[in-house]
């Protein structure tokens, strides 16, 4: 541990993103803590990360994103430290682990940026609450299509209700009718 924070310390000539890297490796190899261990891995690095950045706001999380890649953090780290000592391998899949949860939190913040601009844009006093949900959920991403029975259902209203808020959408050029008809009716944002 000594030389581990000797190295943190002192080492400025390994790239920062490097140097997170293997700050990470050396914690979890050297398991100093009976518990925990990996969180404090995953702090240094992500300390080693915030210091690379020059910036005191972050937008994507490199602990999130490793827990999402849980077992092949597992299998890369079994592999790194069971082999020799060259451990390309590992900072190979470290950067690519970084890459996607920049990736990641960039297509976040794409949705919430959206959203906002659709709200700036529709937001409204003649909007009722129903419709606000339904439509937050519509733009977090929702999956299928929305029928006026799903419409009816997630905002626990009658069908009649549902169809009224849904051909308030459509006049007011927020939602469009599907191609199709019938009892397969959907409906989806307007671009």
């Amino acid at each position: 541990m000594a030389a581990y924070i000797k190295w943190d310390a002192e080492d400025i000539s390994t790239d920062p993103l490097i140097k997170a890297a293997i700050a990470h490796l050396w914690l979890v190899t050297i398991h100093p803590f009976d518990d925990g261990n990996g969180r404090i891995a995953r702090a240094a690095a992500d300390r080693a990360l915030a210091r690379s950045e020059s910036s005191r706001q972050r937008f994507y999380s490199m602990s999130s994103q490793i827990r999402l890649e849980r077992k092949a953090y597992y299998d890369i780290l079994e592999l790194t430290q069971k082999d020799s000592l060259d451990i390309t391998a590992w900072l190979d899949w470290f950067l690519g682990c970084l890459d996607r949860a920049i990736i990641g939190a960039e297509n976040g913040l794409a949705v919430v940026l959206n959203k906002e601009r659709f709200w700036k844009t529709h937001a409204g006093p003649s909007l009722n609450e129903r419709q606000r949900a339904i439509l937050n959920r519509l733009l977090d991403g929702f999956e299928g299509k929305l029928t006026t029975q799903k419409w009816a259902k997630l905002g626990k209203c009658a069908h009649d209700t549902a169809l009224r808020d849904i051909q308030s959408l459509i006049e007011r050029g927020i939602l469009k009718q599907d191609a199709g008809g019938g009892r397969s009716t959907s409906y989806s944002l307007k671009a």
